[in-house]
């Protein structure tokens, strides 16, 4: 009766053991192939992004080109014109999950590229990260302007979006490429921790310069990491 009793308790034990076991093989296996999704998802619509910006270059030459051809002949004549400006065509629209691609944000140390998203939701930021702020005088198409831009990223733990940003340091690199196919470097230079209301950063002052901030939870959740970076050769770190 006694050994019964015991081998009882025993299986009931193993049964929550295996069950244990079971939930967490599922978590970790669910968390991987949401990441690998994440990651996977976020690649085509930088490649998209990429072949976009690249149509888009491609065009405004071929109509530099063409104006080119058309005022040359009144130079050989020997009349003077006004000098004529090419318009720039608007910039071709990449969309994810309904949301414009504003640009492309990588960070060499901690291996992130994701595309910079128009705003900054509960969707944009399971997806890819945001543009949370800006200061920049052209708001529709703030990145690699003159002011400052915030950019909003979670912090997941499992390496996602701005899950590392702690590991950064001063003097490391940002690259944000632009609808325009713009490519500036930023060079880090201040990094703090501040609370979760701490909104005073979005209107600092760059004095002119194209600087960016980027921002996401500490691991516990009940702070915030900043980090400053300005255009290379704009501020020492």
């Amino acid at each position: 009766m006694l050994n019964s009793k015991y081998s009882n308790i025993l299986t009931m034990v193993l049964v929550v053991l295996i069950v244990g076991i079971i939930g967490i093989i599922g978590y970790f296996g669910y968390d991987l192939l949401h990441t690998k999704k994440v990651n996977t998802d976020a690649q085509d619509t930088l490649d998209e992004f990429s072949r976009a910006i690249e149509r888009e270059t491609v065009q405004n030459t071929d109509n530099s080109n063409t104006l080119e051809n058309v005022t040359n002949p009144l130079d050989l004549l020997g009349e003077t014109e006004p000098q004529e400006t090419v318009e720039e065509t608007e910039p071709e629209k990449v969309y994810m999950e309904n949301y414009e691609v504003k640009g492309r944000i990588q960070i060499p140390r901690t291996k992130v590229d994701y595309p910079i998203l128009e705003t900054v939701t509960k969707k944009t930021l399971e997806i890819a990260v945001g543009i949370a702020y800006t200061t920049a005088e052209n708001d529709q198409y703030p990145l690699n302007e003159p002011g400052n831009t915030v950019i909003y990223g979670h912090n997941f733990r499992n390496g996602l979006f701005f899950s590392d940003n702690k590991k950064l340091q001063n003097g490391d690199k940002v690259l944000i490429t632009d609808v325009k196919n713009r490519t500036t470097t930023y060079i880090i230079y201040n990094i703090y921790q501040t609370d979760a209301n701490d909104a005073s950063f979005f209107t600092r002052d760059t004095e002119g310069r194209r600087e960016i901030s980027l921002q996401t939870c500490t691991d516990d959740s009940k702070a915030r990491i900043i980090i400053w970076a300005a255009e290379e050769g704009t501020v020492q770190p």
